[in-house]
């Protein structure tokens, strides 16, 4: 279950201080029971651990939506007691070089350890798409001459830059992100628990502005707790500093209608307020994306065009004259398809 999620620790006056953990910690998962979302990925680990027998695994997927918390709860249930022996992390901030894996993983293979009958001790690489080309290709050796005393667990965002021999020795799980339901169900339940005061336009903002990702979702929740003691749809916009999407919806709403002059108003209003480009660009493309009142064809000529500012932007040409060009384009669409109705 959840943790409680303080800690003691004692002031120069003897007294005892209490701080409170962030609360991606406090309520992250313990058990695979907790783990929100990937229900079918997540029934395949439960098996995993009520039979002990554990392959070598790759999780990959979207940031912030529990790889490496399934890794660390699976971890928990075959190995009980005997985690903090049996198990040894390795995270990108480490050093994870050619010489870490010959030295520290193949040192920690060797180690004799006491486990529960049948366990292995696991490996974990989190982030593990950062590692160089050479330390993988080390790994892959270590990986088969200790396969009968350690598993090693990988989770990545991209699968396709773990090398293809690692690939073939692993089960290999993907996470999808994680539905509104199942975001919305876990922000209620930390809500109630830290007696957070929230509206519904609360809750759907920290949704929209999390995209799928559980961590950043509860991040935005206490930072805006913290800030305004209120969880509403004005405050989270404030606290995530991003366009509010009412306003987003009203320059596609006049794009839609041709109204180009309208929709630069509300454009420059935004660039006037300090929102860089990618910020404005990233938030109509989820407005639009989300958008049900849009015909689906007028939605995908959107989103390319979208896309294709959206690339000129990551390239560096962050202006407003780009974000211009986008409005000028999405207008002359529907100028041109009612010119030609019949």
């Amino acid at each position: 279950m959840f943790s409680s999620g303080s800690n003691t620790k004692k002031a120069s006056n003897g007294s005892d201080l209490i701080y409170e953990l962030p609360w991606v910690e406090k309520y992250r998962p313990q058990v695979l029971d907790d783990v929100v979302g990937n229900s079918e990925t997540i029934e395949r680990l439960k098996i995993i651990a009520r039979d002990g027998n554990c392959p070598h695994i790759i999780i990959s997927g979207m940031p912030g939506i529990g790889k490496t918390t399934s890794i660390h709860c699976l971890a928990h249930q075959l190995l009980g007691d005997a985690y903090k022996e049996g198990v040894l992390e390795l995270n990108a901030s480490d050093e994870r070089g050619i010489d870490v894996v010959r030295n520290k993983i193949k040192a920690f293979a060797q180690k004799k350890v006491t486990l529960p009958p049948g366990r292995h001790k696991i490996v974990i690489l989190d982030e593990a798409d950062s590692m160089t080309a050479g330390a993988q290709q080390a790994l892959r050796r270590t990986m088969e001459i200790f396969s009968n005393t350690t598993r090693f667990c990988l989770a990545c965002n991209m699968s396709n830059k773990i090398i293809e021999p690692i690939q073939s020795r692993c089960a290999i799980l993907r996470y999808a992100k994680l539905r509104d339901k199942e975001l919305l169900k876990r922000l209620i339940e930390i809500c109630e628990m830290e007696e957070v005061k929230y509206n519904n336009d609360g809750l759907t903002a920290l949704i929209f502005t999390s995209e799928g990702d559980m961590r950043q979702a509860i991040n935005n929740l206490q930072s805006t707790h913290s800030g305004f003691d209120f969880v509403s749809g004005d405050n989270v916009f404030k606290v995530c500093d991003q366009p509010h999407p009412i306003i987003v919806q009203e320059i596609i709403k006049c794009c839609t209608e041709g109204k180009v002059d309208s929709a630069m108003d509300k454009l420059t209003d935004l660039w006037e307020n300090g929102y860089s480009a990618i910020d404005i660009v990233v938030t109509i493309f989820r407005v639009v994306k989300t958008s049900d009142g849009m015909p689906e064809y007028t939605k995908l000529e959107y989103i390319k065009e979208i896309g294709f500012t959206h690339m000129r932007i990551l390239e560096g040409v962050a202006t407003i004259l780009q974000l211009a060009g986008l409005i000028a384009r999405l207008c002359k669409m529907n100028i041109d398809s009612s010119r030609f109705k019949i």
